[in-house]
């Protein structure tokens, strides 16, 4: 007799957990089947190797006789469920619908949602529209940490003005700026993906926001820069910090340079034998209307940057200088290490206070931020009389007008005159100065 004739066999009970897991397993090249009492058509099957699997028997539509489907394995779905499926089975069949065809367009819408969630939409954006960008990493670090928390899960076509808004309001105590810079990003979003015409958005839930109602007028152009006790201090927490926070920031102050210049850097950039650092243009700003004009931009290694730069760690098949990811990606200087090292600050600030005579309770730390540090810098070269065009050089500054598309001269020696100059500046400034008090003692 041929096994699926054996097949056959049949047995109807009232099935229960404990009796489907006491069923034996069939004859050897057998297989049984034990119907339920409850259900009609459903049932276990039992092949020779102990497998039970639930199935439905009835005549499905397009059929002209019954045959059996599995509904599912009894190890992955339990008893109750599989009863509740078998009744919606044979309702459908009933109103001659087919549940497999059923089940197929319910996957496919499941894959449809799936696809275009915020999380798989953002993926697509920053793995087509950031990279080559100089600050597409900050974009990425932008995006990961502030809304994919939020709306990963979250259908993109059910983001709407309230999320938006709900997102910003949550960012505004952090900063003006950066709150205006978050809603421009996502502004920005919105508008790549309904570019695309394939995620099912055609009108941004941004549309109506704006910066200046949602936030307010930030205030004007910056003037803060360090005093000698704030470099002090700033230098000394700096020096205090673990890799590689605390060398990124004696770098910014050493050198001038924007943060995002410093953090992203690779060794492939730097000529250590010639002293020479060279950021490529596409990490450098600047852009004039749409068109990139940024151009790469050399920085002369001094003795103090090299002291730096030469015993920080170096990673197997990692290019990053300043990683936390051996070297795969460089850093993300978020908001924990500035505020690490205002504290650090604050307490020297205190500390010199108290070494003075002054009401160290007294003492505060305005804020600053590390922008701040670039136009001290620049203060203070000029307080050592740097001329201007060196000093532009050194922040690599756009020339005006037609001077920048003649004047190809890049003023390297002058800035590593300039930078050596500085860096004995700072020392002067960070080097704790020998007390003026004398101890007198009695003498026999």
């Amino acid at each position: 007799m041929a096994p699926e004739c054996l097949a056959r066999t049949e047995h109807r009970k009232n099935l229960t957990p404990t009796l489907i897991n006491g069923l034996k397993p069939a004859p050897e090249g057998t297989r049984y089947q034990v119907m339920d009492a409850q259900v009609p058509g459903f049932g276990v099957r039992v092949t020779d190797t102990g497998n039970r699997t639930f199935i439905l028997r009835t005549r499905y539509p397009g059929s002209a006789s019954p045959s059996r489907r599995e509904i599912g394995n009894c190890a992955d779905i339990s008893l109750t469920d599989a009863r509740e499926k078998a009744r919606k089975w044979r309702s459908m069949v009933r109103q001659g619908i087919d549940p497999l065809a059923v089940e197929a367009a319910e996957r496919a819408a499941a894959a449809r949602k799936q696809a275009t969630t915020f999380e798989s939409v953002a993926e697509d954006f920053i793995r087509e529209k950031l990279p080559g960008e100089r600050k597409g990493k900050d974009v990425e670090r932008e995006i990961r940490r502030d809304l994919m928390p939020r709306w990963k899960d979250r259908p993109i076509t059910s983001i709407s003005d309230l999320d938006v808004l709900t997102v910003i309001k949550a960012k505004i105590p952090d900063g003006k700026v950066g709150s205006r810079n978050l809603l421009a990003l996502i502004k920005r979003f919105f508008r790549w993906l309904i570019a695309q015409r394939v995620y099912g958005v055609t009108v941004s839930p941004c549309a109506s926001l704006q910066a200046s109602a949602l936030i307010g007028e930030t205030s004007g152009p910056r003037d803060r820069i360090l005093s000698e006790d704030e470099i002090f201090a700033y230098w000394r927490a700096a020096t205090r910090m673990p890799y590689p926070y605390g060398a990124i920031y004696q770098v910014l102050m050493l050198t001038a340079l924007r943060l995002s210049e410093v953090a992203d850097a690779s060794l492939p950039e730097f000529d250590f034998r010639n002293k020479l650092w060279v950021i490529p243009a596409e990490r450098m700003k600047g852009k004039n209307a749409g068109k990139k004009q940024a151009r790469a931009h050399a920085v002369p290694l001094t003795a103090e940057l090299l002291a730096i730069l030469e015993i920080l760690p170096r990673f197997k098949g990692g290019k990053c200088l300043f990683s936390t990811t051996e070297g795969a990606s460089p850093v993300w200087m978020g908001t924990k290490p500035k505020e690490r090292l205002d504290r650090r600050m604050l307490r020297t600030l205190r500390a010199l206070a108290r070494k003075r005579g002054d009401d160290f309770r007294a003492v505060e730390l305005p804020h600053f931020v590390q922008h701040d540090v670039r136009r001290t810098v620049r203060s203070q070269l000029s307080r050592l009389k740097v001329a201007e065009e060196v000093r532009e050089a050194i922040l690599a500054h756009a020339r005006p007008g037609i001077k920048r598309v003649y004047d190809v001269h890049d003023y390297l020696d002058e800035k590593r005159e300039a930078l050596e100059l500085w860096a004995k500046r700072l020392k002067d400034i960070v080097t704790p100065k020998p007390s003026n008090v004398i101890k007198l003692y009695a003498t026999a």
